[in-house]
């Protein structure tokens, strides 16, 4: 009976360890698992604002984001919005990312 008990004991204890090893959230220690080239952004002029389209021409230099080199380019932006206060000259910091094909601006800063 004692035996049993043991037994009993141990294997609970087992069953116990395995699914607190099996259902605990894997630990982030500080290691960089993220690449940083996602979240930089890269300098811009704007070169033309087309409202109607929402689309912006801008000469830039290399975007990390999507391994692009430096040069003038026409995008997309993704809240056309975001042109109305935008003029001809303007230099920006923006993201940009390949969205079903197409170059599109995701962010959008004035440079400082």
């Amino acid at each position: 009976m004692i035996r049993n008990l043991l037994w009993s004991t141990v294997l609970a204890t087992s069953v116990t360890l395995a699914h607190a090893q099996t259902t605990e959230p894997p630990h982030d220690h500080g290691a960089a698992t993220h690449d940083h080239a996602e979240h930089e952004l890269a300098d811009g002029e704007v070169r033309k604002i087309d409202l109607a389209q929402g689309k912006l021409t801008l000469r830039h230099g290399p975007i990390a984001s999507i391994d692009m080199p430096p040069m003038t380019m026409v995008y997309k932006v993704a809240q056309p919005v975001w042109l109305k206060g935008l003029k001809v000259g303007d230099r920006i910091r923006f993201q940009a990312a390949q969205i079903k094909g197409a170059y599109v601006v995701t962010q959008i800063e004035p440079a400082h």
